[in-house]
């Protein structure tokens, strides 16, 4: 008789063979071993998980397979599946899919914490798993960081089911083991005690365990025995996120607070309601934490503030308004809830807060049942915001002195509305939109700037507009100060002043956008989403004292505006945190999304793929509050579906809008490293160095190489001046104009055979899409769209061309170029609301023309609350005294 091998990788292999073939050990937990085995019938890696064999014994292989196979049919994208189990040899096993990467337990390892916004995503996803799985009836009982697989970044649960299926097998007599379901620091105060019958709460307290660690970097209780964990978890102090980190937001806190109540019925009813007091900014449990105390490390300043509910606002400023004001004026701090599925929409450009003068009324910018942006209300003393009717598409929107109407900028008007109802009235229409903002000064004019690049104002009752700044001299964000005696703006990165006849400009300071607020300051946006406030005289035009900086990290969106309102009474309204945040993704005709990189987000800002399709060259900015291109970034590159982001450009702060060489060896790109905005070409592969492409005496936007490499298209100049550009490298030495007219032409585009332009140009009045002839472009044109258009692209057949409408929308039409250059039929493939837009490479086709790689913005950049803050300006006369 031959003796059975001891070695039980040997034995298993035996036990198995035909099935599965053990490779190595991957590690040892309290209930399993893990090996890595090859799936001999589907030719795949598996995890393979053998029962300890004391459990085994005391479980019985029956009950445990009988057990298990209630998880088997769970299906969810965060819960890893369960192949197979079975018994061989004495053997008890289960077979997972075998995930590359790492476990949570061994980033935390590595990391110790995490940074905020990864940690309440797991936890948001693992949220999402563990309710899918309750409403099937199924408990994982033994939820840890060493259960929790990162593959590609995402989270997914491993061992779902296993710890019931134990348990229930067991029967009670797993302390014949000296083992037990669970692990210490994440059991719940009723598996502390012995209770086997845990229920949903019990995965919740091990969550709301898990993600404190995370943001803290150790459990909420820990001791020097298991004992003494056990004790802490029973009758130990409930912990605090925020205590330990203070870049923990209140309502994060709040949620863990609930989800490690003692007892059960005291935390969350379902995991889903635990990601919702995640996402909730609003949200709050138990007691508050002392004003003083909470505003810790939340900001430069730190002021007496309060937090309330929706109802307990709605109920204090019932009372009135004024009452919230009394005579020592204290400075309070609360978040505005705006309500379930009223999310406030921040990134679609623009300014999307406006407050009423008397700060009672808040206006912002959300979503229309039929995808695009409308103006919602909300009244200071009402739970929730009501939709403004006839505001669908509107941005920028801003108040009438008298605080009863507003005003706002659609993609090819100007209106108004009353907020006690009626028709709105159209102030301007085939108004070429500009996303820079707009003010309705105390003379009953609006002021705005154009798409030339100038200032205009019109009257807000109607009629001709008048131009009172040159095209090309930006005036962004304009504010006109009290009486209309000046304006404030933005000027290429400048806060600057402007009297109001025009005859006087001066730059001030650095900034993105600025209010002047009545106390007698400008409040004003720095680039790295900073609040600041300094004195400033509106009849001197002038700055009377030092800046201060007083709040950080307001949003800053898509096209650099700052976020935040002033009151004329003393309400500053804001949001906070980066909007820029977009993820890679591929994306089908019928409108299907997939990430090309799960879990990857990145200040995306324009992307080109390469002629072989294999690599992406893309733009990051290196702070994700706006996209401009002032904004400093680098050129990286991706192999598609698979490698990191490798960077490709170090010299310069700024190197943006790549394209590449139709040998798909080289990137052309524009970067500042030699002053101004120039052409510049580098290897994909990041050796060698760079070499200037084209430099002229004006800035350079973007660019495009023929298929044949023999041209090479430019855009100069910025808005109000644009022109498109031709050079023949191997022929000339310096560009010629091709399209140079009085408008703006830009986002030049070659057909695959080199024979047709398309471009944008705003000679309509509005952005639309042409074609002519390459390179006599002189010979023909033809208008594509006809209700705005932007980034045309040419699909590699040359017989569809594709742009995005202003509404917006992905667009393709019918190109027939057999004879004579002929277009047809055009059809809408999928919105683009979701997408980064611009007019700039944000998107490239496919070869067979049936995806598209685009970005997409980050859900998150809806925001469900406003920070109001009271009394703003009796800080402001503390913390910036005016001269």
């Amino acid at each position: 008789m031959t003796d059975q091998p001891s070695d039980p990788v040997t034995r298993l292999n035996a036990a198995l063979e035909g099935r599965y073939r053990i490779e190595s050990e991957l590690g040892e937990g309290g209930m399993a071993t893990v090996y890595l085995a090859e799936d001999i019938k589907h030719e795949r890696k598996v995890a393979l998980k053998v029962l300890k064999p004391e459990l085994a014994a005391v479980v019985g292989a029956e009950r445990f397979l009988a057990e298990i196979k209630t998880t088997a049919n769970l299906t969810h994208p965060h819960i890893l599946p369960l192949h197979d189990s079975g018994e061989a040899d004495g053997f008890v096993f289960y077979v997972m899919p075998y995930v590359e990467g790492e476990s949570l337990r061994d980033r935390l390892n590595r990391d110790h914490q995490l940074p905020v916004d990864d940690a309440v995503r797991i936890a948001t996803n693992v949220a999402e798993a563990l309710d899918y799985a309750h409403r099937h009836g199924v408990i994982h009982r033994d939820i840890k960081p060493a259960n929790i697989l990162l593959q590609d970044g995402k989270p997914v649960i491993s061992d779902f089911g296993i710890a019931l299926a134990v348990g229930t097998a067991g029967q009670g007599r797993l302390t014949e083991t000296g083992l037990s379901v669970g692990t210490p620091h994440y059991m719940s105060p009723e598996q502390a005690t012995g209770d086997q019958s845990v229920g949903p709460a019990t995965d919740i307290y091990a969550l709301g365990a898990v993600l404190y660690e995370m943001l803290v970097g150790e459990p909420p209780y820990t001791g020097s025995t298991a004992q003494a964990v056990l004790g802490k978890i029973i009758a130990g102090k409930l912990a605090s996120a925020a205590g330990e980190r203070a870049s923990v937001p209140a309502n994060v806190d709040a949620a863990i607070r609930k989800a490690l109540e003692k007892l059960p019925a005291d935390r969350f009813t379902g995991a889903q309601e635990f990601a919702g007091a995640l996402a909730d900014r609003g949200f709050q449990h138990g007691e508050i934490v002392s004003a003083e105390a909470a505003l810790t490390g939340r900001g430069l300043w730190n002021p007496l503030s309060f937090a309330t509910s929706g109802l307990a606002l709605a109920l204090a400023l019932g009372l009135g308004w004024a009452l919230l004001r009394p005579a020592s004026r204290p400075l309070a701090r609360l978040e505005v809830p705006l309500g379930e599925g009223l999310a406030l929409v921040r990134d679609v450009g623009g300014v999307t807060l406006a407050l009423s003068p008397d700060g009672s009324r808040l206006v912002y910018v959300g979503s229309a049942p039929d995808g695009r942006t409308q103006l919602w209300h909300r009244p200071m003393d009402q739970l929730e915001a009501q939709p403004i009717a006839g505001s669908e598409g509107a941005r920028n929107p801003v108040f009438s002195p008298d605080g009863g109407s507003v005003a706002f900028m659609t993609a090819e008007s100007i209106k108004t509305v009353s907020l006690q109802g009626g028709v709105g009235l159209t102030v301007m229409e085939n108004f070429a939109f500009r996303a820079f903002g707009m003010d309705w000064g105390s003379d009953g004019m609006l002021y705005f700037e154009d798409a030339a690049g100038g200032l205009q104002r019109v009257a807000a009752s109607g009629g001709a507009p008048e131009r009172l700044s040159t095209a090309g001299f930006r005036m962004r964000w304009v504010d006109v100060l009290p009486g209309s005696q000046g304006l404030i703006f933005t000027n290429s990165g400048q806060i600057a002043v402007a009297s109001k006849d025009g005859a006087e400009v001066r730059r001030l300071f650095p900034g993105v956008m600025a209010r002047y607020a009545h106390s007698g300051h400008l409040v004003y946006v720095t680039e790295d989403r900073t609040l600041m406030a300094v004195p400033f005289d509106p009849r001197r035009l002038q700055v009377t004292g030092a800046a201060v900086a007083l709040i950080q990290d307001i949003a800053v969106n898509i096209t650099v505006a700052g976020q935040f309102a002033l009151s004329e009474t003393g309400t500053l309204a804001y949001i906070t945190g980066a909007d820029q945040l977009s993820q890679l993704v591929r994306v089908g005709r019928n409108g299907a999304a997939e990430e090309i990189v799960p879990g990857q987000s990145e200040a995306f800002v324009s992307l080109a793929i390469s002629p072989d399709e294999t690599r992406l060259a893309v733009s990051i900015a290196s702070d994700a509050g706006g996209a401009g291109a002032n904004v400093p970034q680098d050129v990286w590159i991706k192999q598609l579906d698979r490698g990191p982001l490798t960077k490709l450009t170090f010299e310069g702060a700024i190197n943006l809008r790549p394209t590449w060489t139709p040998d798909a060896r080289s990137v052309t790109f524009v970067s500042n490293r030699a002053g101004g905005f120039d052409l510049w070409t580098t290897r994909a592969d990041g050796t060698g160095s760079a070499q200037l492409v084209e430099d002229v005496d004006r800035p350079i936007y973007g660019a495009t190489w023929s298929a044949d490499g023999v041209w090479l298209l430019s855009q100069a100049g910025g808005a109000g001046e644009r022109d498109i550009l031709g050079l023949r490298p191997s022929a000339d030495s310096v560009p010629s104009p091709l399209l140079d007219s009085d408008f703006d032409e830009f986002s030049p585009a070659l057909s695959p055979d080199g024979r047709w332009l398309a471009y944008v140009s705003n000679e309509q009045g509005r952005d639309e899409v042409f074609v002519r002839p390459f390179p006599n472009v002189d010979s023909g044109k033809w208008q594509i769209s006809q209700e705005g258009g932007t980034v045309p692209v040419w699909a590699h057949s040359g017989r569809e061309l594709f742009y995005r409408s202003a509404t917006p929308e992905m667009v393709v039409v019918q190109i027939d170029t057999s004879s004579a250059f002929q277009w047809g039929e055009k059809r809408v493939l999928f919105s683009l609301a979701d997408y980064i837009s611009g007019a700039v490479p944000v998107y490239a086709v496919s070869r067979d023309g049936q995806h598209f790689i685009m970005l997409r913005r980050m859900a998150a950049e809806r925001e469900g609350s406003v920070t109001v803050v009271l009394n703003f300006f009796e800080e402001l006369k503390r913390r910036v005294p005016p001269n």
